[in-house]
């Protein structure tokens, strides 16, 4: 999943980054809410972490501005502004979920899997597609209860197919799941992941079909 994380304070962000980034997630960090209204305004994102107390633009004026544009991604606020009235406007904006500084990263992390289990309809942190299981928790695939070994792109590759069920995604789509703004984004990579995971998922019973012109799918071998 890539998230956008917008928060000014270099320790905590990093923190927070070093976390999701452990858990296969793709991670972008703005330090202001200029940059994070541009990036929000340009790039596609599975989630946004959304700080108030931001310099050059206010967190509530970038959630205001992304929900403006029609923008559903889901958002959590995070922040130290106690008061009612700050928690009440941030909801009232868009916001999807509100957590008060200081918070143990556990629990931001059992919040961002909340949200990804929301945004797709889905009320299990397992996603099961045939004889595959993806546990988001523990962050392991497993084909009839044993574990299949997968590197952290190939991962991520499988879980936007698995939470995408049913549904064509595209290159572009895996690209942006992948990489972040440091990331050198190669699209032609992607061909070698699927590769990759159509032979690690034979013995599953499951393809990941080419639609040609379209992208990938994920199915149940041809009889």
């Amino acid at each position: 999943m890539r998230i956008l994380l917008v928060e000014d304070d270099h320790m905590l962000s990093e923190a927070i980054a070093r976390a999701l980034t452990q858990s296969a997630h793709v991670v972008d960090v703005s330090y202001n809410g200029e940059e994070a209204d541009r990036a929000l305004a340009t790039y596609e994102y599975g989630l946004v972490l959304l700080d108030i107390n931001l310099p050059k633009l206010d967190g509530l004026e970038v959630l205001r501005r992304l929900r403006g544009r029609r923008n559903a991604v889901p958002v959590l606020v995070m922040t130290a502004r106690e008061a009612l009235e700050d928690r009440i406007s941030g909801l009232d904006l868009g916001a999807d979920d509100y957590l008060a500084k200081p918070f143990h990263l556990s629990e931001l992390e059992a919040r961002v899997r909340a949200l990804i289990r929301r945004a797709h309809a889905s009320a299990s942190s397992t996603l099961t597609h045939g004889r595959l299981r993806l546990d988001m928790a523990a962050r392991r695939l497993y084909c009839d209860d044993m574990p299949v070994d997968l590197s952290v792109r190939e991962l991520a590759v499988i879980e936007l197919l698995m939470l995408k069920e049913g549904k064509v995604v595209t290159k572009q789509q895996i690209v942006d799941h992948l990489y972040g703004w440091e990331d050198a984004s190669n699209s032609n990579a992607i061909e070698v992941f699927v590769y990759r995971l159509r032979k690690k998922l034979e013995a599953s019973g499951m393809d990941i079909r080419t639609v040609r012109g379209m992208g990938y799918l994920i199915e149940k071998h041809a009889a």
